[in-house]
């Protein structure tokens, strides 16, 4: 009997506080135990970002005891996929992982600010997750 091999991702942002820890939930959410999930961040942040925390809890989802922390060589290492959101967070890539960048919405630039900015990008985040998780 062959044994199937659960998929792991990495989402990294910069702070890894909001659009690293949404992709995480998200991912959570979408895919249950068929993916292990990880997040994490270049220079972490104190705080998740309260906005893209209630922007989630809109849809029902939590991010349990989720807190800002800083990505390892092991982190990266273990993961089948590491997703880059944004183009801040800078990682070096290791052969056999496969990377991807998301350059995500940002609203801001076009005006758009608070909670109608955060639900724009979770929902391209959310999009992006689906598809992602498509191909595992």
């Amino acid at each position: 009997m062959t044994e199937t091999r659960i998929p792991s991702v990495l989402f990294v942002c910069q702070k890894n506080g909001g659009k690293s820890q949404m992709a995480a939930a998200l991912m959570r959410a979408a895919a249950g135990d068929g993916v292990e999930v990880f997040s994490a961040g270049t220079k972490p942040a104190a705080a998740l970002n309260a906005q893209s925390v209630e922007s989630l809890a809109e849809l029902g989802i939590g991010v349990g005891d989720e807190q800002p922390k800083a990505i390892t060589a092991a982190m990266v290492a273990a993961a089948d996929v590491v997703v880059i959101l944004g183009s801040e967070a800078q990682v070096d890539e290791v052969a056999g992982t496969r990377f991807e960048t998301w350059i995500t919405d940002e609203p801001s630039e076009r005006g758009i600010e608070g909670m109608e900015r955060m639900r724009l990008v979770r929902d391209d985040i959310r999009a992006r997750v689906d598809e992602l998780r498509a191909r595992l």
